[in-house]
């Protein structure tokens, strides 16, 4: 008797222990992702880049860019790098940071498809997955004609970037390189460095992550928990946009923030509305790192680069938040047709984040 009440006190304590180890590897996982897409897309994303002539087509770039090595800071960076050396203006640059906000959410996309072949779980992570990715999308169709008509986000954060000109960056301490680089960089010198061997090795642990992150927190999933998140996390939506700002700057990834809650949400241990506001604020956090960099760079256009894509973020949430509603009911029913057709999430993932840029970036520069 003693011997099965120890057992039944023990089981709590092995699901976090599980759930922790989970959670490490997941993460393990999309570091060796984007390690082996850096390294596999990082030469196209150079030669597209260069070829942005036209706003529109800056977009498109920005979105397929950022799909192929999963990672809006890196494809922020070479665009940074692009004008300070006079090789691209702030006005072209502007259009491809906004595409790079659309197309670095394809790794929640990714992260959802964990969740596939269980389908009540999959009809609540796929939406969760998708709407940081319409609340991108919504804010370009905005936003992009007005600013090609009145440059205003050109102007504003040629105002600000004139402002800090002098003041000076911090870098950001990076925990992230710290709890998994060294096992990043053993599983890759495992793999001989071949990209495609990490690639396909990144997403069996992601996988296979998610799936032990799904059962250990459902037998975690008790009513005190969901208090907890609630009281702490998500229960107010400036509490849950602070985290967002605060998780997102300190990981210095939108990705790993935004990815992180869609087991949860899957597992039902939190919705699409508590999150909402967390994407928000991840989509704030993910400029602050570019912004302290570019700041210690003293280049006023790399600053002003910075600054255009933080203006972009904030200007988004002022115009669609009232709104919310719109991308909250849109992902519901993308999810809802997605889970009763799952050829359909395959389909609108090629099609967003790859088949309608790389036709729209031809078309456009005939």
């Amino acid at each position: 008797m003693v011997r099965l009440i120890r057992l039944k006190n023990f089981h709590p304590f092995l699901n976090l222990f599980i759930f922790i180890i989970s959670i490490y590897f997941f993460l393990v996982s999309i570091k060796l992702m984007g390690s082996a897409l850096k390294g596999i897309g990082i030469p196209f994303v150079m030669s597209i880049l260069g070829v942005a002539e036209h706003p529109f087509t800056g977009i498109f770039i920005g979105i397929l860019a950022t799909s192929l090595i999963q990672s809006s800071s890196c494809v922020t960076s070479i665009v940074v790098g692009l004008v300070g050396s006079g090789g691209m203006s702030v006005a072209t640059a502007i259009p491809i940071v906004m595409g790079s906000n659309i197309g670095t959410t394809i790794t929640n996309t990714l992260v959802s498809f964990g969740h596939i072949r269980r389908k009540t779980e999959f009809g609540r992570a796929f939406p969760a997955a998708i709407v940081h990715d319409l609340f991108n999308v919504l804010t370009v169709i905005v936003l992009f004609p007005l600013e090609i008509h009145f440059h205003f986000i050109e102007h504003f954060s040629g105002f600000l970037s004139q402002i800090f000109e002098n003041i000076g960056g911090i870098y950001l301490f990076n925990p992230m390189k710290i709890m998994v680089g060294s096992i990043v960089k053993i599983f890759e010198k495992i793999l001989f460095h071949n990209n495609i061997a990490i690639l396909i090795f990144s997403l069996l642990i992601l996988f296979s992550a998610l799936n032990f992150i799904v059962k250990s927190a459902r037998k975690l999933a008790t009513r005190r928990v969901e208090i907890n998140l609630d009281r702490y996390l998500f229960g107010r939506v400036w509490k849950a946009f602070l985290f967002g700002v605060i998780f997102t700057a300190i990981v210095q990834s939108s990705s790993v923030t935004t990815s992180l809650v869609v087991p949860l949400v899957g597992a039902g241990i939190l919705d699409l509305k508590r999150i909402f506001p967390y994407t928000l604020g991840a989509n704030i956090g993910t400029t602050v790192t570019a912004l302290l960099a570019s700041l210690m760079t003293g280049s006023l256009i790399a600053v002003q680069t910075a600054f255009a894509h933080l203006t972009f973020n904030i200007l988004g949430i002022i115009v669609w938040y009232p709104f919310k509603f719109v991308p909250i009911k849109i992902s519901v029913a993308i999810g809802k047709h997605g889970k009763e057709h799952k050829y359909l999430v395959i389909l609108y993932v090629f099609l967003i984040f790859f088949i309608i840029p790389i036709v729209l970036i031809l078309v456009t520069r005939r």
